[in-house]
C-alpha cells in the first residue's frame, strides 16, 4: 500500500514478521504432516492484520527477504488492509519461516526458521519519525527486545511515540526458543526462566501504556512463578494497565495496584467453545484488545472483544487467517455461542468467509472465452487442430489486457484444457480469474475429468482463481435430475471452501424450460435452501426489472455480504446485450457481465480460417471489448 504521509494511523507494530507453513493433519507427530497451508506469521504481523479486519488503521514495520516469500507477505498485508510503508525490503536476508503443526490439544510442534533472518536485521535506521507521528499507537512485542540492534530499533519508535504523544503496547510474547533458553526442537516451549531475560524486559517496561501477557510471560517479566508477585514486580517498574491473560478463565486487567487476588482485577465475559488450536490465539486477542483500546472502550468491553477473538482463532486452522472482521465479531456477540465448535457453525462460518474476502470488485468487465464446446466446432468447420483454440485464447488474454491497461475491474473467464496457456499468463496480472470446472453442455451437470471424483483437483488450483460451474437448472426438473445436479453442486460448494476458493455458479433455467418472472429467483431460493453460497452469481439477461428485482431480493435474503451478480451474454447482438445491460445496470447487485462470442466471435472465425493475423484479431476483440466496457460503464454511472 503506497504511503500517503497525511493519512493518520490507529496502531503500528514493530518485529517479526515470516511465512507460516501449517501442517494440514491434524492429530499426528510433525514429522508425519504430508501438505502444509502458507500463511503470514510473526505477533506483530498477526496483530496488524488481525487488526485490519476489525477496522483499526494499521501499520506494520519489519523487514522481510527480496525474495517470494517477502513478496508473500507484503502482498497479503496489502490485501488486509495494512499499511506496508514500514515495511524494508532487506536484499541480503531471507524471510523467515515456521513450521508448525496441531499434535492434539496439549502439543502444537513448531520449528522457527530464523538464522540471520530478514525481521531481526532490523536497525535504528529503518524507524522513520514521520511514519511514527502517523501513529495514535506504537504496539511492539518481547522477541525484538532480544537483541541489541532489533532493541534499539523498539527504543527508537518508542521514544518518537512518547514525543508526539502516541500510546505504547507492549505483548511479551515470550518465545524462550527465541532468546536463546531452548533448542530448534523447543519452538514450543512457552517458559523457561531466566534472569537476564527478565532484567531486559524489566529495563523496558516502564515506556509502555499498556502491558499485555499470560501468567507465564508475566512470571518472566516479573521474575517469579507466583503470578501475583510477578505483578506486583512489574508495577514496581511500571505505571501501564497491566492485563494477564488466564486461558479457559479469560482476562483481567489492572490499572493500579495489583490486588490480593486475580479475581479482583477487571474482567469481560469469556467464551468457553472448544479448543483446536491455540497458535495465534494471543496475537488475536490482542487486536481484539487494541480495537476497544484505542476506541475508547471499558477495559470490560475491551477484553469481551479480546476473548472473543481469542476464541476464533483457538477454533480454527491457522493464526491470521482465523481471525474475525469487525462485522463477523459483532455478529458473534450477538447471536451468542451456537456450537462450541466455532468452525463448524455454518452460518458463523459463511459471515467470517464472506466478510474477509479480499479485493475490490465492485465492478466486473469480463471477458469470458472458456468456451471450449463452442470453439471446438469452430475449429472442426474451419478445418483445424484442436491445438490451434489455445493459441486463440492466448490472443484473447492479449486483448484483455490491453482493455484493462493494469485497472481494477476487469476480468477474463478461461478453462484449463483448451486455455492452459492462456490460463496460467494470466496469473499475477491483476485481472479477475474465472475457470470453468463443468463439461461443456452436461446435463445432469458432468464435471472435467482434471476435477477427479472426489473434486481433489480444486487443490492444485491457485487461489486467485474462482470455480465457475454452469449448472442446467429449473424447477420444474424432475426428481432425480433435481438430485443428482444439487449432490454435484453441493460437494463442489464444499471443496471449494475447502481449498480456499470463491465460486461462482452460472445458471440458465430458460435452456432448460419455460421461465416467468420467478424462475430464476426460485433457482436462487433452492440453491441457498442446500447450502450452496456462491460468492458470485452468472445470470442470464432477463426481460423485466421484475426478474431482476425477484432475483436480487432471493440473493439479500440469503446473503448481505455476496459479491453479486454478472450478467452473460448468450452470442446476442451487440445492440441487444446493450439493451440488456442498460436494463441490468439498473440493479445494485449487479457488477457487471462476463460475455463471451459477441466479443471473440467474429474474430475467432477469421482467425482460424487464416483470413486475419494474430494483431488483427487482436485489434478486433479490443474494440469489441472496450465497447461493451464503455456501455456498461455509461449504463452504471
Amino acid at each position: 500500500m503506497p504511503r500517503r504521509e497525511n493519512d493518520r494511523l490507529d496502531v503500528i507494530t514493530i518485529g517479526r514478521s515470516s511465512v507460516d507453513l501449517y501442517g494440514q493433519q491434524v492429530g499426528g507427530r510433525l514429522e508425519d504432516m504430508a501438505s502444509f497451508a502458507k500463511y503470514i506469521g510473526g505477533s506483530p504481523t498477526n496483530i496488524a492484520a488481525g487488526s485490519a479486519r476489525l477496522g483499526l488503521k494499521s501499520a506494520l514495520i519489519t523487514r522481510v527477504g527480496d525474495e517470494h516469500m517477502g513478496r508473500f507477505i507484503r502482498e497479503q498485508l496489502e490485501k488486509e488492509g495494512v499499511d506496508t510503508g514500514g515495511i524494508v525490503t532487506d536484499p541480503r536476508r531471507l524471510t523467515a519461516l515456521v513450521l508448525l503443526g496441531i499434535r492434539d490439544l496439549e502439543q502444537f510442534p513448531l520449528i522457527f526458521y530464523r538464522e540471520n533472518c530478514a525481521d531481526m536485521a532490523l536497525c535504528e535506521d529503518d524507524i522513520d519519525p514521520a511514519f511514527i507521528a502517523r501513529a495514535r499507537a506504537i504496539c511492539a512485542t518481547g522477541t525484538h527486545l532480544s537483541h541489541p540492534q532489533t532493541e534499539a530499533a523498539v527504543l527508537k519508535a518508542l521514544r518518537l511515540a512518547r514525543e508526539t504523544g502516541a500510546k505504547t503496547a507492549l505483548d511479551i510474547d515470550f518465545r524462550p526458543n527465541l532468546w536463546g533458553l531452548a533448542g530448534h526442537g523447543a519452538g514450543e516451549s512457552r517458559f523457561i526462566a531466566s534472569d537476564a531475560v527478565t532484567q531486559k524486559l524489566q529495563s523496558t517496561l516502564h515506556l509502555f501504556d499498556l502491558i499485555v501477557g499470560t501468567e507465564e510471560e508475566f512470571h518472566i517479566a516479573g521474575g517469579s512463578t507466583d503470578t501475583l508477585e510477578a505483578l506486583k514486580a512489574v508495577r514496581a517498574v511500571s505505571d501501564a494497565t497491566l492485563v494477564c491473560k488466564r486461558g479457559a478463565q479469560g482476562a483481567v486487567a489492572f490499572e493500579g495496584a495489583i490486588p490480593a487476588s486475580l479475581d479482583d482485577g477487571q474482567s469481560g465475559p469469556g467464551f468457553p467453545i472448544e479448543v483446536f488450536n491455540v497458535l495465534g490465539a494471543g496475537d488475536g486477542f490482542m487486536s481484539g484488545l487494541l480495537k476497544g483500546w484505542l476506541t475508547g472502550e471499558d477495559w470490560p468491553t475491551s477484553l469481551k472483544y479480546a476473548n472473543a477473538c481469542g476464541a476464533f482463532a483457538v477454533s480454527r486452522h491457522g493464526c491470521t487467517p482465523a481471525y474475525p472482521s469487525w462485522t463477523e465479531l459483532q455478529y458473534f456477540l450477538e447471536t451468542g455461542i451456537r456450537n462450541p465448535v466455532l468452525r463448524k457453525d455454518a452460518a458463523l462460518e459463511q459471515i467470517h468467509w464472506s466478510t474477509n474476502r479480499k479485493g475490490d470488485w465492485s465492478t466486473m468487465r469480463v471477458f469470458a472465452f472458456d468456451h471450449r464446446m463452442q470453439l471446438e466446432a469452430m475449429a472442426d468447420e474451419a478445418g483445424v487442430p484442436h491445438e490451434r483454440i489455445g493459441d486463440f485464447k492466448r490472443l484473447c488474454l492479449k486483448a484483455a489486457l490491453a482493455v484493462a491497461g493494469g485497472r481494477p475491474g476487469y476480468g477474463i473467464l478461461c478453462d484449463s484444457r483448451l486455455g492452459r496457456d492462456a490460463l496460467y499468463q494470466a496469473a499475477g496480472t491483476g485481472l479477475w480469474i474465472g475457470r470453468p470446472v463443468e463439461w461443456p453442455g452436461s446435463r445432469p451437470l458432468t464435471l472435467e475429468p482434471e476435477i477427479g471424483p472426489d473434486f481433489g483437483g480444486l487443490g492444485e488450483w491457485p487461489l486467485e482463481h474462482v470455480v465457475k460451474v454452469l449448472c442446467f437448472y429449473h424447477p420444474d426438473d424432475d426428481a432425480a435430475t433435481r438430485a443428482m445436479q444439487e449432490d454435484v453442486v453441493k460437494r463442489l460448494f464444499a471443496s471449494t471452501r475447502r481449498n480456499r476458493l470463491e465460486m461462482l455458479l452460472e445458471v440458465i433455467p430458460s435452456k432448460v424450460g419455460p421461465v416467468d418472472e420467478t424462475t430464476t429467483a426460485a433457482v436462487i431460493e433452492r440453491f441457498y435452501e442446500i447450502g450452496v453460497y456462491p460468492d458470485w452469481w452468472k445470470l442470464e439477461p432477463m426481460k423485466t426489472d421484475a426478474d431482476w428485482e425477484n432475483a436480487c431480493a432471493a440473493i439479500e435474503r440469503h446473503d448481505r455480504h455476496t459479491r453479486g451478480v454478472v450478467v452473460l451474454g448468450l452470442d446476442a447482438p451487440a445492440a441487444e446485450l446493450e439493451k440488456s445491460l442498460t436494463s441490468a445496470a439498473r440493479h445494485h447487485l449487479v457488477r457487471g457481465f462476463a460475455v463471451g462470442r459477441t466479443i471473440f466471435g467474429d474474430a475467432a472465425k477469421k482467425w482460424l480460417t487464416g483470413r486475419i493475423s494474430d494483431e488483427d484479431a487482436v485489434a478486433l476483440m479490443v474494440t469489441n471489448y472496450r465497447s461493451l466496457c464503455d456501455v456498461w460503464d455509461r449504463a452504471k454511472a
